[in-house]
């Protein structure tokens, strides 16, 4: 009676799953490949992980590094750097991403006409991909550009304050001899 019971238990499951896609409830979207936060991502010039290579290798992104100045005792030459190169980043970035946003429309309805063809699929695609690269390009180079503002230390303090650090390592160096 058990193995039947979970028998039928597993069957059910399977047809359950089976039926749902994990897009559904996506198909009213107004752009079928782009969620509605990640357009407002896109449009508003949001990071989105582009730049985790340099955050996360000691290069501080400016938004960041402004919203931290008082931590980092930034000087008021350091903060205008910060802010221009945040702003110049910024601009480009919603530039960039609504070019994308604008994109991802034309091949949403190159899709919903259901006329598509291989090359106006691989325009497009290519279109996006470039641009994608180049968002990403323009937020990796502003935190190239952070890391030549600040000083080892501020780069330090903003590592542990952003938790990809101990706080003090030295700590937890000596624990690690000890055992």
């Amino acid at each position: 009676m058990r193995l039947a019971l979970f028998g039928l238990l597993v069957g059910v499951t399977a047809l359950t799953l089976a039926q749902h896609s994990p897009y559904a409830g996506e198909a009213t979207h107004p752009i079928k490949s782009l969620s509605p936060k990640e357009v407002e991502a896109y449009l508003g010039g949001a990071g989105m992980g582009f730049a985790k290579a340099a955050e996360l290798n000691h290069y501080p992104g400016p938004r960041h590094v402004l919203d931290l100045a008082e931590q980092l005792h930034l000087t008021t030459e350091q903060t205008q750097k910060a802010r221009v190169l945040y702003d110049a980043m910024k601009a480009e970035a919603i530039s960039l991403g609504t070019r994308i946003v604008e994109e991802e429309q034309s091949l949403d309805r190159l899709f919903a006409m259901q006329h598509i063809t291989r090359e106006q699929l691989e325009a497009t695609t290519n279109r996006i991909a470039v641009l994608q690269g180049q968002l990403r390009v323009t937020h990796l180079l502003a935190h190239l550009s952070m890391k030549e503002i600040l000083t080892q230390e501020q780069i330090e303090k903003y590592d542990e304050l952003r938790g990809y650090t101990a706080p003090d390592n030295t700590k937890s160096k000596e624990h690690q001899r000890h055992h």
